[in-house]
């Protein structure tokens, strides 16, 4: 790695960790104007409306609640730098372990169904660019434009209502057939830890539960994989080296998916970095429409029950898979095109 690469590296990380920085402190100043009051802020983390007087001042006290908001910021900014959500009152568990038990179970589905969207998406797209102006891409084109436009939750409902209502041919909620015994929690995520177990039976019934949430991701991401992966493949074909690979006797199907394919995909590795991020946004809705208990759960039931260490603690967590996809997508796109470097 030369000195100019590592140069963009070191800053692209500093620009992210600012990014970091100024969310916490948003965060913290939009908390106090809705609950200015240090009583009024220990209820919020207590996530107990009717929490005794000795309790709220026990929180007050053990959090710095009464102290001026920048302390209280800064106490906040060294505590997350070392590992360290706060106390979930309404759990009586630590932030951290409640997000490492939930998070794996998002992520599960979430990094399935990224994988799936990016072949489709490939294919679809080198598909429909192979048979420019033609039925087919006129067909895949409307098919992911739909795809595209549709909201979260609509697409999600559409799949349980026709796939496991109507056709009854999957389960409609729920992550696993509740009469089933859990393997340990060895691997953290639960269909790994099925496999690691030899248990096949739930890890059966743990991946049909999954394909609902899993198609709904793909189908929402593939659709901007499918016109990136055409718009560059028809630059690539109107390019005087395809025409000289065509003049040259290569079959053209070979010229398409081997050549302009594989120079296509180049562009797309960003995207894919920041496809993660968007569907870590989505899986909050998803999950709540499947009654999926991963992260997006751990999320909906915090602000239901107004548990303030527990939607501070999942903001910050999804704020920096955000901003670490951004990272990552900078630093690749750098690496690919030197030209950025530059800037």
């Amino acid at each position: 790695m030369d000195s100019r690469t590592l140069a963009f590296i070191i800053r692209r990380a500093i620009y992210a960790i600012f990014t970091l920085l100024i969310l916490i402190v948003f965060i913290f100043t939009l908390i106090h104007i809705i609950a200015p009051n240090p009583l009024a802020l220990a209820r919020l983390y207590a996530g107990n409306p009717h929490a005794s007087q000795s309790e709220l001042i026990g929180i007050e006290k053990k959090y710095g609640l009464n102290l001026p908001i920048y302390d209280q910021v800064i106490n906040y900014i060294k505590d997350v730098f070392i590992g360290n959500l706060g106390y979930d009152y309404l759990h009586d568990q630590p932030v951290l372990k409640l997000i490492g038990e939930y998070l794996p179970i998002t992520l599960e589905f979430v990094l399935t169904g990224i994988v799936l969207s990016v072949i489709i998406g490939l294919f679809t797209g080198a598909y429909a660019a192979a048979r420019r102006r033609k039925p087919a891409d006129y067909t895949i084109k409307g098919l992911y434009l739909a795809t595209w436009s549709m909201p979260t939750f609509l697409l999600a409902a559409v799949l349980q209502l026709y796939i496991a209502y109507d056709l009854k041919l999957l389960p409609a909620t729920g992550m696993v057939n509740p009469t089933l015994k859990p393997p340990p929690n060895v691997l953290a995520f639960p269909l790994l830890n099925a496999i690691y177990a030899h248990d096949w039976v739930y890890a059966s019934s743990v991946i049909h539960h999954m394909i609902l949430p899993t198609l709904s991701v793909a189908l929402l991401s593939f659709g901007v994989i499918t016109r990136l992966t055409r718009s560059t493949m028809l630059d690539i074909m109107d390019m005087d080296y395809f025409r000289l690979t065509i003049m040259k006797g290569i079959p053209r199907r070979k010229a398409v998916y081997g050549v302009a394919l594989r120079n296509a995909a180049i562009p797309l590795v960003t995207y894919i970095v920041l496809a993660f991020a968007y569907a870590m946004g989505g899986a909050v809705v998803i999950e709540d429409i499947f009654s999926y208990h991963g992260m997006g759960y751990y999320i909906v039931q915090a602000v239901y029950n107004l548990d303030y260490p527990g939607i501070l603690g999942t903001t910050i967590i999804i704020a920096i898979a955000v901003i670490v996809a951004n990272l990552v997508a900078d630093v690749l796109y750098g690496i690919l095109d030197p030209r950025v470097r530059l800037e």
